[in-house]
């Protein structure tokens, strides 16, 4: 089993409002560069995707279940038929996006027990919580040719150190592709 980030970020470490939904000042900034750079399986998920489970904090879930329930094409049937994890307190009816559910208990203790590979997708507040754990074996990040200044960042000052390798980075669209896992031990 493997936990697996996936972000879009900016050059200076931004990951937060990337399609705009949350209406910040700056927000929207990866969907600028066209759908080629953010459509279909950018984070190259593949198998992982059919036989992993995803993890999801609240916000996002929310986000995705008004997006992506209606859509139809390939990559859009994996991700409606993918299981998936909600990260809650508060919510309670998952039905509006099929195979979901609310983590029962803690959500440290049910990423150590899930036997699947892990992907969280922006989902911050768990990102952040799996980190100081030292749960993440491996971040995929899309990062777009793009500072902003301002916003939630994936690495936040003060977060605990990680050692990692770059396994592979590839141009995508207008953004890089790069995936680091754990530094070889």
């Amino acid at each position: 089993m493997s936990v697996i980030v996936i972000e879009f970020i900016t050059l200076d470490g931004i990951v937060s409002d990337p399609d705009g939904s949350a209406g910040t000042p700056t927000g929207g900034w990866a969907f600028r560069h066209g759908p080629e750079t953010v459509a279909g399986d950018k984070f190259r998920l593949g198998g992982v995707l059919d036989d992993g489970v995803m993890l999801l904090g609240r916000r996002t879930w929310q986000l995705f279940s008004r997006l992506w329930p209606g859509r139809d094409d390939p990559f859009s049937a994996r991700m409606n038929a993918v299981p998936k994890l909600v990260a809650s307190r508060t919510l309670i009816d998952t039905a509006a996006w099929a195979n979901s559910q609310v983590i029962d208990g803690d959500l440290i203790d049910a990423v150590k027990r899930e036997q699947r590979d892990v992907i969280i997708t922006g989902s911050l507040s768990v990102v952040h919580a799996l980190m100081a754990e030292d749960l993440i074996d491996e971040y995929r990040l899309l990062t777009f040719p793009t500072i902003l200044g301002t916003g939630d960042r994936l690495f936040p000052a003060g977060g605990p150190p990680a050692y990692l390798e770059c396994s592979s980075a590839a141009p995508v669209g207008a953004a890089v592709l790069a995936r680091y896992g754990r530094e070889a031990r």
